[in-house]
């Protein structure tokens, strides 16, 4: 057994392939792949060895060097086997959304110019109807399905003569690793190169700071359950661990992550804001027959971690009845929700409430807003969790500069930065300039000591017709924390006298409200129409406004009638709002909110 790589050496090595057998010869033993939901689980060396039998099928179907293989997978081992044997290649592997149509999956097939199509059963009809569009020479289902070749058919087809090690060899840094699309809320999605040396510099930086964090030796273990089409997923639950020999548990059903928690007790984890909302929820319905005990520990809590993020020392009598605090409410309150051993946990992919970052310091889980784009390989700014401003999305990490343009816009420079968008070379110029910043699109701040905040998406920013700068991300916050009941909030007020909102509700928090109100029909127009509804959302909205300057008071909203889901005319993928859709097909809505008003 040999030693781990070290990331320096990391940083430097060859290619990502290199990495990954480093990790398989020093943690054979060690697993590395498992299932939330059961099956095998699949140690370092069972996982060398199947990608190596995968990539040998693969390569027995033509797959070269510089070739593209989309995949179309859940949250699963699979995922990794074969998107790891496609490294192995010097092949490009790319992950398609699982929520995408036919015709969008045709769509990203015509950009990347993939031959070759790796998916499940569930997703065969699909994949047929695009190829239909965009013919494809091979799809191997890792499922049986009848008339269609499985895994376990590639791998049996497979050339027997295939040198393996001399293809991995060949393999360098310069070599398109991954093709990940946008999420497209401003047009269609942009294919973003990332190279492996792109992805090196980022997981050597992200395994160093968390080894940092955690401490060297610390067995890590993740928890995959975002989708792997995003970069943040597949750099934090697939690339990362490749470094750092963690176990990773794949989770394929999104809505049972906090059930999930539980079982695996994660070291570290990467969420998204609503995760975060999600999981302070189910603490606080988990407390509500305790909740006298449970707030006087937090309120500890707090007022400990306030002094600590002023730099102030905690004074000694605090600090003593917090020991207490800890020891009998709080740690066994981690445990119970399997947070206890979570050394490093992030938030990122939009802006975060703030007060929930407090609350999650004051439970003892030290939460860290971080930033990062897919163009920069997922490196940039991040709080550390030693040092966190609250607030800000940290300080760059080494080897990232950050500087402002002169509108205010965030630029990022580093070896993370993409080679460009596919097939794209107009909007590559537009987003990396000649001296070779990236241009963000977000509009921030930064202060004496690096730390930087981010204010909003440029194209978002809401400029009322007073002339007054307002981030909509910021009042769009404020009302979903102090309403649970709300799925999405949109807030309107661009070149208008005032700010309103359009609100959609969560279904799974709408169903517990009208479970807890004997509401029988479910249907999201009944919901938004129901008087209780409206007077909880009303209320909400009231404690939200309570939180915001006036200016950005929500003056009036309306509950739509629909759900919104992800990948629709309003959501992409990744559940982000397209604005400019969404102004435009609500407009009579918005209209009315200006001329009426309306609360409801």
């Amino acid at each position: 057994m040999s030693e781990m790589m070290s990331l320096p050496d990391v940083a430097m090595a060859s290619s990502m392939c290199e990495v990954f057998q480093a990790t398989v010869a020093a943690r054979p033993d060690v697993v590395a792949l498992r299932a939330s939901d059961g099956g095998q689980a699949i140690t370092w060396r069972a996982y060398g060895e199947q990608v190596g039998r995968i990539a040998a099928g693969l390569a027995g179907l033509g797959v070269r060097r510089g070739d593209t293989v989309a995949l179309m997978l859940t949250n699963r081992p699979e995922f990794h086997l074969v998107d790891a044997a496609v490294m192995h290649l010097g092949a490009t592997a790319f992950s398609v959304y699982n929520t995408f149509t036919a015709e969008q999956v045709a769509q990203l097939f015509t950009n990347a110019g993939n031959r070759i199509v790796v998916c499940e059963r569930q997703f065969v009809a699909r994949i047929r109807e695009a190829a239909d569009i965009h013919p494809v020479e091979h799809v191997v289902c890792v499922d049986p399905v009848d008339g269609m070749p499985s895994l376990d058919d590639l791998v049996a087809a497979a050339d027997p003569g295939f040198d393996f090690e001399s293809a991995w060899r060949a393999v360098t840094r310069d070599d398109v690793l991954a093709l990940i699309f946008t999420s497209g809320t401003t047009g269609e999605p942009k294919g973003v190169e990332l190279t492996h040396a792109n992805i090196l510099f980022s997981v050597a930086g992200k395994a160093s700071h968390q080894q940092d964090v955690l401490g060297a030796g610390t067995e890590e273990r993740v928890i995959s359950y975002l989708p792997d089409a995003n970069l943040a997923n597949r750099f934090a639950a697939h690339y990362v661990p490749m470094a750092t020999g963690a176990t990773v548990t794949d989770v394929r059903d999104g809505r049972t992550v906090l059930d999930v928690f539980r079982e695996v007790r994660p070291t570290t984890f990467m969420g998204v804001p609503m995760i975060w909302y999600k999981l302070k929820a189910s603490i606080d319905n988990a407390i509500a027959g305790r909740r006298e005990l449970a707030e006087w520990a937090l309120s500890i809590g707090k007022a400990r971690v306030r002094h600590e993020l002023a730099g102030r020392p905690v004074p000694s009598r605090l600090a003593a009845i917090g020991e207490l605090a800890d020891r009998e409410v709080l740690a066994p309150l981690r445990r119970e929700f399997g947070i206890d051993e979570l050394g490093f946990a992030t938030s990122g992919g939009a802006p975060i409430a703030p007060e929930v970052l407090e609350h999650f310091l004051a439970l003892g889980v030290r939460v860290c807003e971080v930033y990062g784009l897919t163009e920069t390989a997922a490196s940039g700014i991040g709080n550390d969790p030693r040092r966190i401003r609250r607030g800000t999305v940290g300080q760059p990490r080494p080897g990232v500069e950050a500087s402002l343009g002169p509108d205010g816009e965030l630029l990022l420079r580093s070896p993370g930065v993409m080679r460009g968008y596919r097939n794209d070379p107009g909007k590559t110029a537009e987003a990396i300039d000649a001296d070779g910043w990236l241009h963000t699109g977000d509009i921030a701040t930064i202060d004496a000591e690096g730390y930087v905040s981010i204010v909003d998406r440029k194209k978002d920013l809401i400029i009322n017709s007073s002339g007054k700068n307002l981030s909509p991300a910021n009042i769009e916050n404020a009302i979903k924390l102090a309403c649970p009941l709300l799925g999405s909030v949109v807030a309107i007020g661009d070149r208008r006298p005032h700010v309103v909102a359009l609100l959609t509700l969560d279904p799974e928090q709408a169903t517990a409200f009208a479970d807890a109100h004997g509401i029988a029909d479910r249907s999201p127009a009944a919901l938004a129409n129901d008087h209780r509804v409206q007077e909880a959302v009303a209320d909400g909205v009231a404690r939200g406004n309570a939180k915001l300057s006036r200016v950005e008071h929500v003056r009036a909203h309306t509950v739509l009638p629909v759900f919104w889901e992800a990948n629709s005319d309003e959501l992409t993928a990744t559940t982000k709002v397209r604005r400019r859709i969404v102004n435009e097909k609500y407009a009579a809505e918005i209209d009315q909110l200006y001329t009426g008003g309306t609360n409801r």
